[in-house]
């Protein structure tokens, strides 16, 4: 605990902001976990999943913003605004990238099934699919985010 209280008295916003990302990656190895019973190790740095470790950390980041510099400051908006691109990303750009990565590939499995040897080097051609949120998975990593950003202690 002394740890975090020091961590926290040298930079409030940057700790919280970590531990938020941090605690949703962590929660989405165990979400998969009791999904797919299996230890799946990519959950600890990938992108896409349930929460939004991205949606987290920018909402921690938000409230420790608010509650260490005040909600009139030019850096509470700063924030803000970098939150809602990050999220309005994350449910839009990455999302759709993610729907196209599917696509792609089960057309690559389907040629690849026919013509398979005119391209070898396609054969274990795969693109990320989970790249990007769901809304569900966007609000879930934002109300993750506020809640850390309020039960952190203050320095």
């Amino acid at each position: 605990m002394n740890l975090l209280l020091t961590a926290l008295d040298w930079n409030f916003v940057l700790v919280t902001s970590m531990l938020a990302s941090i605690t949703a990656q962590i929660i989405k190895v165990i979400i998969n976990l009791v999904i797919f019973g299996r230890f799946i190790p990519e959950r600890m740095w990938g992108a896409g999943g349930m929460p939004s470790s991205h949606s987290a950390t920018v909402c921690a980041m938000v409230v420790a913003t608010a509650r260490f510099c005040g909600v009139h400051s030019t850096l509470f908006a700063l924030a803000v605004v970098i939150a809602v691109i990050v999220m309005y990303d994350a449910m839009g750009v990455r999302y759709e990238t993610g729907e196209q990565a599917k696509i792609l590939n089960h057309m690559l499995r389907e040629w690849m099934d026919q013509n398979s040897e005119s391209m070898p080097f396609l054969r274990d051609t795969k693109l990320k699919e989970m790249v990007g949120h769901t809304p569900i998975e966007v609000v879930s990593g934002a109300a993750l985010g506020i809640l850390l950003g309020y039960v952190m202690p203050l320095p």
